[in-house]
């Protein structure tokens, strides 16, 4: 098909800026009429943000938006749906305690005289449901149906607000195989009848059963287009994983000499773990981590990277194996078991999960080891004070001092916060998860230093999680290999490097 032909949607020069961080530059994005068009990239590339500036959630700071060759500008996603733009998220956005046909029609209901035409209104609903062959009953609650009828339902109400665009994000998380089977047969027939639908998805295998085209955005970058059938799996995991243009000579040169230079541990490790895995989630592995070690940790989104960070610190609870503590059985049952064993984890996503916005940094740095200490036993002021200016000095965080708030301070110092707030609580073993995402050159510079620093120097046990495979080569002493829930390889000294990396995550996939 020629990319110059039946163009619906065009997105030039796409930029987004937040406080501290440039969520999207330059993006392009083009969607033909008829193409399911799958948006692709990890955790902070900007899919997300991409579309809520489509819908008008987020105000663009730069670039275009046409469709159907008009300029447009949502001011809110209900002013996408007027145009005939309708997203169906993750998160199925119905109401469980209105039945089916309510969910279908809500503010549209159709009337009589003073009234709601119920008659009318399950008749409707009945035949928009028989398009998706869903033959179930209207008049029932949407909480009794599984989420699979659920997201069908979701669906085949944006496509009666007469959309031309279906944005579906991550709509198959929470399906299984042949829920999914029926949710691209479904995909499939709306292309056969001319709708156009934007497939987000960090699932691959998934994005060639049912795609025409890819575009792969990464740290907010476009990265480019692709016919489906012409990129390789190999090459698709390429360009998610990528690496950065930058070379970070200063993190080379200090790079511990040789593997053979680290500090080697008594022998028994800070933790251990042996057939420790999760129902429904996290596949029973085992991993020893020795104190003065970084075990980097790789793998595509969904991988189950976080979810091995979330075992280790009880966010979620093992219902298989065992794990050790300095050669000792025990139980870690809650984040707060965790932090008393020596256990922090600096998350993923530092807006939802790190950051405490209305509080100052003082506040924040101080969190981890309040909670520590247990909430009867506060840290008086002045301590406070002292341990704020400590690590702002120790971390070089920019803010005019430890009164300010962090919503005032930049991603990257934002992060440094964080960092401090488990260093303050003088951790044994730090899971660092995702440290340098969304933060610029200089400040990831930065963190990967202490990575090292921390193990080398303090003999700290670290977890590194990060998709940036020069990272992990760069700072890791082994690297562990996670595919679809499952540690499925772990690599040694001369074996990291950015190539067996790559590789080793791509091959999985390509014998899927």
């Amino acid at each position: 098909m020629d990319r110059n032909n039946e163009i619906l949607l065009e997105i030039k020069g796409l930029n987004k800026i937040f406080p501290g961080v440039k969520a999207l530059t330059n993006v392009d994005f083009t969607l033909q009429k008829s193409e399911i068009h799958a948006l692709m990239g990890e955790n902070g590339a900007g899919k997300s943000t991409v579309i809520k500036v489509l819908t008008g959630v987020y105000k663009r700071d730069g670039g275009t938006i046409k469709f159907n060759g008009k300029e447009i500008e949502c001011t809110n996603p209900l002013h996408a749906q007027q145009l005939g733009i309708s997203s169906v998220y993750q998160e199925v956005n119905l109401v469980p305690n209105l039945s089916v046909a309510e969910n279908i029609f809500l503010g549209r209901q159709p009337m009589k005289p003073g009234r709601i035409d119920w008659k009318e209104l399950n008749l409707q609903a009945e035949q928009i449901l028989n398009r998706f062959d869903l033959d179930i009953d209207v008049e029932m609650n949407m909480s009794e149906f599984s989420l699979a009828i659920q997201q069908m339902i979701a669906i085949a109400r944006a496509l009666e607000l007469d959309s031309q665009i279906l944005i579906l994000d991550e709509p198959t998380s929470s399906l299984d195989l042949q829920e999914t089977g029926q949710l691209f047969t479904q995909m499939r027939r709306l292309k056969a009848e001319g709708q156009s639908i934007i497939f987000i998805t960090h699932f691959i295998d998934q994005v060639y059963q049912v795609s025409d085209m890819i575009t792969v955005l990464r740290n907010g970058y476009y990265v480019g287009t692709y016919k489906t059938p012409e990129l390789s799996k190999i090459d698709l995991i390429s360009k998610l994983l990528g690496k950065e243009m930058e070379k970070l000579s200063e993190v080379n040169a200090r790079k511990l000499q040789s593997k053979s230079d680290m500090k080697k541990s008594s022998g028994t490790p800070f933790i251990e773990t042996t057939k420790f895995g999760k129902k429904d989630g996290i596949k029973p592995f085992d991993l020893q981590i020795q104190t003065g070690e970084v075990v980097g940790c790789a793998g595509l989104l969904g991988s189950g990277r976080t979810e091995v960070a979330n075992l280790l610190f009880g966010i979620d609870n093992a219902d298989s194996g065992s794990i050790k503590i300095d050669g000792n059985d025990t139980r870690i049952q809650n984040p707060r078991k965790a932090l008393q064993l020596g256990i922090g984890l600096s998350p993923e996503d530092r807006k939802a999960q790190g950051i405490i916005g209305d509080l100052s940094v003082r506040e924040n740095i101080i969190l981890a080891l309040q909670a520590r200490k247990g909430w009867f036993k506060t840290i008086s002021r002045q301590e406070q004070e002292n341990l704020a200016l400590k690590y702002i000095k120790l971390l070089k965080i920019k803010t005019p001092s430890a009164e300010q708030s962090i919503n005032n301070l930049s991603g990257g110092n934002q992060q440094k916060v964080i960092i401090a707030r488990w260093l303050a609580a003088n951790p044994r073993f730090l899971i660092f998860d995702e440290p340098t995402r969304g933060i610029d050159v200089g400040a990831k510079t930065e963190i990967q230093k202490l990575i090292l620093e921390l193990s080398y120097k303090d003999d700290m046990a670290i977890m590194f999680i990060s998709s940036e495979i020069e990272e992990l080569s760069r700072c890791s002493s082994k690297v562990i290999i996670m595919h679809d829930l499952e540690l499925s390889e772990t690599l040694y000294d001369k074996d990291i490097n950015d190539h067996t990396i790559m590789h080793s995550i791509a091959e999985r996939h390509s014998n899927d």
